[in-house]
């Protein structure tokens, strides 16, 4: 299953290797440089066909907890003073995503979504310390009763050209559904309370959708 941001780059994809080949096998003669061309040909279809995949994930619903909004790796855990929303100090979890990873942005929590803006910014690498406050990003905050207000920001990276956001304010947010897409790599930050109980660790790996990230502490 594709992601909807991916059918037109998909079917160009196709059409353009399909192309390719047909170029290859009339123009060219040498028979290893016709399987060289050929097998990097299909290598970029795969790896285009692998970026947009939309896998099923099956969000256990739990008002309770945040789960990751995207599948990647732990590479921030820290208390922040979060300056656009909030306006306090807020526990930070960001997840990188690298190139190979689905990239589909799914909510944390259920509930309401509050808030979201796009904001128009630079290319940083998405590690860099400035890369929440200057890259191209979108902030959303969507809130529940139980849990209250989670802030997820979409931050894009130095290959990342474009961030679809589909959280409108006033819409209904339904834990682990979509709720946009990054293309081409970058990373994620949540801004939780700061009596949340975390439940990941550094560089661990988390699936979007399904790890949890934290909890109410009780």
């Amino acid at each position: 299953m594709f992601h909807k941001e991916g059918h037109k780059i998909i079917f160009a994809t196709f059409v353009f290797v399909v192309a390719s080949f047909l170029l290859v096998d009339n123009f060219i003669s040498t028979e290893w440089l016709q399987t060289l061309i050929m097998i990097t040909l299909l290598v970029f279809l795969i790896l285009i066909l692998q970026f947009f995949r939309n896998p099923k994930r099956h969000t256990v619903l739990n008002d309770k907890q945040v789960v990751s909004p995207v599948d990647g790796k732990v590479v921030v855990i820290e208390e922040v003073f979060e300056k656009e929303y909030f306006k306090e100090k807020r526990l930070q979890v960001s997840v990188f995503m690298s190139p190979i990873n689905v990239h589909v942005t799914r909510y944390p929590i259920g509930g309401h979504v509050i808030f979201s803006k796009y904001h128009p910014g630079k290319y940083l690498v998405a590690w860099h310390p400035k890369a929440s406050e200057e890259n191209e990003r979108t902030t959303v905050v969507v809130e529940n009763e139980t849990y209250g207000k989670v802030l997820y920001r979409q931050i894009a990276g130095a290959l990342a050209k474009r961030i679809v956001n589909y959280a409108k304010q006033n819409d209904k947010a339904i834990q682990g559904t979509d709720s946009g897409f990054i293309k081409f790599g970058s990373r994620v930050d949540l801004f939780l309370p700061l009596d949340t109980k975390i439940k990941v660790t550094l560089n661990q790996k988390v699936r979007g959708g399904e790890s949890i990230i934290a909890e109410v502490h009780e």
